[in-house]
């Protein structure tokens, strides 16, 4: 099984590449800094709050993809709940969309005119919900198979570690984007080195988007009676679970939280900061490295102390990274202590919170099971991430309109984001972990009694 599960973690390792050029470089490439601009980038949509006087192009288009986003979850995942496809439920919709996956990621920052066009602004739209659209049909059924492949408390905390740490590499990986840009910049200019590493990038997420679909034979990870319930009645009720509710409401707001600080950082960086645009990639580093050093206590702490209370305290921990945030750069700049500061406090809250949650809506996915007798493991797993991307899309307009401010604007972005926190933190409170833990631990007893 560890076998399996490594196999099944290279998956998230590409569509975390995939998912972290747009999420880390879509804003920085047509919302540029003036850093940016004054070393050659190029403008291909319209810039500033241009939508209502409060809205900016890229942040709309962000937000528009977000929703659509998620909106498709549930479609997906109900397809998937609902296959009967010999070959698995989940794998063959991995298969299918693994290629255009990548290859509308690389489009995505083609823009066809040179310059600040109407054709460039649509270009981006159709490209990113097809970005969107693709993401979806790969991961929500990848997300379904992660209570097949953890089948008991033990093992879903194995699974969640992978994929936590093929997660953290992956955005890592596409945090290096600017090493590879700046170094192919003097040859090619800035604007095509940019596109030839995110192409790079992508055929290489290409490949591991592949493996667990040819490694994997789902047909072993056991037998499920697919569901009959259309998308929507199956989304309600999913939502129908009160701790999945109070879940979702925490994560919504954390992950908010999380896209402004993620997408704001290369401007947290370089404007804040005052550092070099090639410092971001090296305190991303220096973070997943941290970060990797504490999986080991989560995991040692986690049976101990349960995941509720470790996500709490890593939801403090942000908190009081967004607002060091906030201040960075205020008394001196060009100072790479402000960034390693930063990247040390948010390491502990990135390692929880890269293992925990995802293994909560197994435990959740796993209680409605057994009480209800239908497995509806992918409709959870969508009915989540349907929830985080409205929070992401909220998160797009919010950065963006800040942005637009310039530094000032940057400032308030952090302080927003820890504010998020405090709230997702409250919101957790009312998660009954003790109840649901017992209903899923019994379960499995009766599971390694009938064997």
């Amino acid at each position: 099984m560890t076998a399996t599960i490594w196999l099944f973690a290279i998956g998230q390792l590409g569509w975390s590449i995939l998912a972290g050029l747009v999420s880390n470089w879509l804003v920085y490439f047509y919302q540029p800094s003036a850093e940016s601009i004054d070393v050659g980038q190029l403008l291909y949509v319209p810039q500033g709050r241009v939508v209502l006087g409060v809205l900016t192009i890229i942040g709309v288009i962000t937000a528009v993809g977000r929703i659509f986003d998620a909106f498709t979850d549930p479609w997906i995942a109900n397809k998937s709940d609902r296959s009967t496809n010999p070959k698995g439920r989940r794998i063959p919709f991995m298969r299918k969309v693994a290629i255009p996956f990548a290859a509308i990621t690389t489009l995505v920052f083609m823009a066809p005119v040179k310059s600040i066009s109407g054709i460039n602004t649509a270009w981006l739209l159709v490209t990113l919900l097809l970005f969107y659209l693709c993401m979806t049909i790969y991961c929500t059924p990848f997300n379904a198979l992660i209570p097949l492949i953890g089948s008991d408390q033990k093992s879903r905390i194995a699974v969640s570690t992978a994929i936590s740490l093929t997660f953290i590499v992956g955005t890592a990986l596409a945090y290096l984007a600017p090493v590879i840009w700046g170094a192919l910049t003097p040859s090619m200019g800035r604007v095509t080195a940019m596109r030839t590493t995110f192409g790079a990038m992508s055929a290489f997420a290409c490949i591991c988007l592949l493996v667990p679909t040819f490694a994997i034979d789902e047909r072993k990870l056991g037998e499920f009676t697919p569901t009959k319930e259309n998308a929507f009645a199956s989304l309600k009720i999913t939502f129908g679970n009160k701790d999945f509710r109070t879940f979702v409401y925490s994560d919504v707001l954390y992950f908010t939280a999380l896209t402004i600080f993620q997408t704001g950082l290369p401007f947290f960086v370089t404007s804040l900061m005052g550092l070099k645009e090639s410092d971001s990639s090296l305190l991303f580093v220096m973070m997943t490295g941290l970060s990797l050093l504490w999986y080991p206590l989560v995991n040692k702490l986690a049976p101990k102390f349960g995941k509720k209370k470790l996500v709490r305290i890593a939801f403090l921990i942000f908190t009081f990274t967004y607002i060091l945030t906030a201040l960075s750069g205020i008394f001196v700049q060009g100072k790479l202590s402000w960034g390693i500061m930063i990247v040390a406090f948010a390491s502990i809250s990135m390692a929880i919170l890269g293992i925990l949650p995802q293994a909560m809506v197994a435990d959740v996915a796993e209680e409605d099971s057994v009480l209800s007798g239908t497995n509806r493991d992918g409709m959870f797993f969508a009915a989540r991430t349907f929830a985080f991307k409205m929070g992401q899309s909220l998160a797009m307009l919010i950065f963006t309109a800040f942005a637009a401010s310039g530094v000032i604007g940057y400032r308030m972005a952090a302080i927003t984001a820890a504010v998020l926190c405090v709230l997702a933190n409250l919101a957790l409170v009312r998660y009954d972990e003790k109840r649901i833990l017992k209903v899923c631990m019994e379960h499995e007893s009766q599971l390694k009694a009938a064997d």
